[in-house]
């Protein structure tokens, strides 16, 4: 009755934690990005027959992956994870309780998800993502994906939200922190560039100081500690190389 959806891409460290967290599910899809490490070794070696590995080039576009692995789902549902979020004991429960439900699903055709980050080994209860909710859960047939990076799925009809969390750990490295925020923005400034927006030396300088004092002040991460500065600073910086990979694109034109 529900298909579970995974992007990877050299995540042998997280992968199997992911795996064990949604056993339950009728149908496991994987689209993998080429890995090159052992994450594809430690798929096959659960032998799972719920689980279907497909290999696909991102090609900069997480819309697109996202789309393709799921038109390759066969159940009504379809909940999409990352590889380094897990579905908790209550999380499975009540989305098994929803599917089960007949008026629920014919009352909702998908639901938002509130995800819970860890990093640096504690739980971000403010900030950016104190209060994330994110559209993960859906039929099959109700929506689609959109935007390179970033990406939302977009669904028709009646939406509804859920009690329990997901939980997500992500950047557990600075290293790890910096390297995907590199990625992300490379992504995301050239997806705005190919739309046409432009962006000013002004905006460069003044929207990362913005973005950390709505982060780590206005909405309150000073109250996670060291974790919550580390997590709003490179959330700025983020905004930063978006802006400056985006104003160096118009400048090489």
């Amino acid at each position: 009755m529900i298909s579970v959806v995974i992007l990877t891409k050299n995540e042998e460290r997280n992968i199997l934690d992911c795996l064990e967290s949604i056993s339950w599910a009728d149908e496991i899809i994987v689209l993998d990005d080429n890995s090159e490490d052992r994450t594809l070794d430690v798929i096959k070696s659960l032998s799972n027959k719920k689980i279907k590995v497909y290999s696909k080039d991102l090609n900069m576009d997480f819309s697109t992956q996202r789309n393709y692995a799921l038109s390759k789902t066969t159940k009504n549902w379809v909940l999409f994870l990352d590889a380094d979020e897990r579905v908790s004991e209550e999380l499975r429960e009540e989305i098994n309780t929803l599917i089960i439900n007949e008026k629920s699903k014919l009352k909702y055709n998908g639901f938002y998800i509130q995800r819970k980050d860890i990093i640096f080994g504690k739980m971000l209860k403010y900030g950016e993502t104190g209060s994330i909710k994110i559209l993960r859960l859906a039929r099959k047939q109700a929506g689609i994906w959109y935007g390179k990076v970033h990406e939302e799925w977009k669904v028709e009809s009646k939406v509804s939200e859920l009690e329990n969390p997901l939980i997500h750990y992500p950047h557990q490295t600075i290293d790890e922190f910096l390297n995907e925020i590199n990625f992300y923005t490379s992504i995301r400034a050239n997806e705005l560039y190919q739309k046409g927006v432009k962006t000013s030396f002004k905006d460069v300088i003044l929207y990362p100081n913005a973005k950390f004092i709505l982060n780590y002040f206005i909405r309150l991460g000073f109250l996670d500690g060291i974790e919550g500065f580390v997590f709003a600073l490179f959330m700025s910086f983020h905004s930063f190389l978006v802006r400056g990979k985006l104003w160096l694109l118009w400048k090489q034109k």
